[in-house]
């Protein structure tokens, strides 16, 4: 990857500074990359750009049709580079390839959905005024220039989750992905201009959150910011938001619970089903993922059964460099993530709880680098609510479990913590399956499955997990301003006033 990371109108260039930020493979700690280091005079440019092309109407005066043809390119091309993406976003997050080929294809999902949702927009929603002489309706239109900041759990993914549907609505947009995980992003932009996307419509500015995603946040001529990360930083963002009062979008991760009835596990294959999906929802990517089911929550009759099979299989998870063949869990995205996650295992411990498997760094291997930043699968067992580790976000391939008697204890457990992004139901009851669903306070419910997400269904949580929601026709609707357009076709004076 060059120096030359930073998009402006139509433009790829360094930065204005003339810095630049190593880009290290979690695998082994040593660079690989070397992107443009933005600032905010970078970020003011980008702005400029995205303004100057919104204003010309370049993009939101195109026909729907002809945005929809483009996200349809765009979706195209990633299929063709799916094995280039998928095996850069395995080198700058970490994840295995496999995951990032499923991401890339979730991409290119995405793409067409909005694609397609872009063209069910007809010339407005009518509105009944009463009266022959009146036509009313509400239209809606782009919302303006808007800024875009993603994590860098997974950089692919979640910038299209913004720029389909931004695009799809007509803006213009300047995105800043994570300084840890900016490689992918940055070929998504080179497949846009590919595709044929108006010079200044997209724009992208790597650099750190303190200074380019700072000033995107607050900058006069953004009309709205949506951002995907945890939740100090969001709260950051909407309080830089909040003097120019913008429209603002917040994904700010979760605490998910997992629970497990005892009747899902009586049924045939229901047992082993069960403890599969655990072990998934816990540690796909190394658990760095938003709606991670870290906290199992499990009946007590099944309990000790349930926890020494999963701790078991959690200890044979193959890791190592995402690349590898057979590695099953890469490392974490950084050391920081790493110590962060140890220092997470060391309070459970520290607190009571029973360390089941893992909680440790691996030996190095062959697929398994000295200085990678590595971390085994962690089973943390006899966990309780005022536990650090079950009530914050670890983001590491850490799994607490609790557990519970009764359908009503196991909801109240669900429902304890500040966020509300996902959750999973595991019954062989359909009935108590709808009614518990019915009862968690999240924005993602699974019924016997875990992981799932559809683009045409929305994505977001209760709480504080976020404001606003990503992907079906309200990912869309984020990206637009309803507009009331009265017409009057018989116009008379009023006479209100006499004189």
């Amino acid at each position: 990857m060059t120096r030359t990371t930073i998009h402006v109108d139509g433009t790829w260039r360094g930065a204005l500074s003339g810095e630049t930020r190593d880009v290290l493979d979690p695998a082994d700690g040593q660079p690989f990359a070397v992107v443009a280091e933005g600032g905010t005079a970078d970020a003011d440019a980008a702005v400029a750009s995205a303004r100057a092309a919104f204003d010309s109407g370049v993009w939101r005066g195109a026909a729907v049709s002809e945005r929809s043809a483009l996200l349809r390119r765009v979706a195209d091309l990633l299929v063709r580079d799916r094995e280039e993406l998928a095996l850069l976003e395995s080198r700058d997050a970490g994840k295995t390839v496999e995951e990032g080929r499923i991401d890339v294809d979730c991409v290119a999902d995405t793409f067409r959905y909005f694609a397609d949702l872009a063209l069910t927009e007809g010339a407005g929603r009518v509105v009944d005024a009463g009266s022959d002489t009146v036509h009313s309706v509400v239209v809606h239109e782009p919302v303006g220039v808007c800024a875009l900041i993603t994590p860098w759990n997974y950089p692919l993914l979640q910038a299209s989750w913004k720029i389909a549907p931004a695009l799809a609505a007509g803006n213009t947009f300047v995105v800043k992905p994570s300084e840890i995980t900016p490689l992918s992003t940055v070929a998504l932009i080179a497949l846009l201009t590919e595709a044929g996307l108006p010079a200044g419509v997209a724009g992208v500015v790597t650099g750190p959150g303190h200074t380019v995603g700072a000033r995107l946040c607050e900058h006069p001529d953004v009309d709205l910011v949506s951002f995907t990360g945890g939740l100090t930083s969001g709260v950051k963002v909407a309080q830089a938001a909040a003097p120019g009062v913008k429209k603002v979008a917040l994904e700010l991760g979760g605490k998910n619970p997992n629970v497990v009835f005892a009747d899902f596990c009586d049924t045939p294959a229901g047992f082993d089903t069960a403890v599969d999906q655990a072990l998934n929802a816990a540690f796909i990517h190394s658990g760095q993922v938003c709606s991670a089911g870290s906290r199992l929550i499990i009946e007590e009759s099944v309990r000790e059964r349930f926890v020494a099979e999963l701790s078991r299989r959690a200890g044979r998870i193959r890791l190592g460099r995402g690349t590898e063949k057979d590695v099953e869990c890469g490392p974490l995205v950084s050391l920081a993530q790493l110590e962060r996650t140890e220092e997470y295992v060391a309070s459970a411990l520290g607190e009571g709880a029973i360390l089941r498997s893992g909680g440790a760094r691996p030996e190095p291997s062959g697929t398994r680098p000295a200085g990678g930043w590595f971390y085994e699968p962690t089973v943390l067992d006899r966990c309780h609510r005022r536990m650090r580790v079950v009530r914050e976000e670890v983001f590491g391939p850490v799994l607490t479990v609790e557990t519970f008697r009764t359908e009503d204890e196991a909801v109240t457990l669900a429902n304890d913590t500040e966020f509300g992004l996902a959750g999973a139901v595991w019954t062989a009851d359909a009935a108590r399956g709808r009614r518990v669903a019915g009862r968690l306070r999240h924005g993602t419910v699974w019924i016997n499955d875990f992981h799932p997400y559809l683009p045409q269904a929305e994505w977001g949580g209760f709480g504080k997990s976020g404001i606003g929601r990503e992907l079906g026709p309200s990912g869309l609707a984020e990206y637009r301003e309803a507009k009331h357009i009265y017409q009057n076709l018989a116009p008379r004076p009023v006479r209100w006033f006499s004189g």
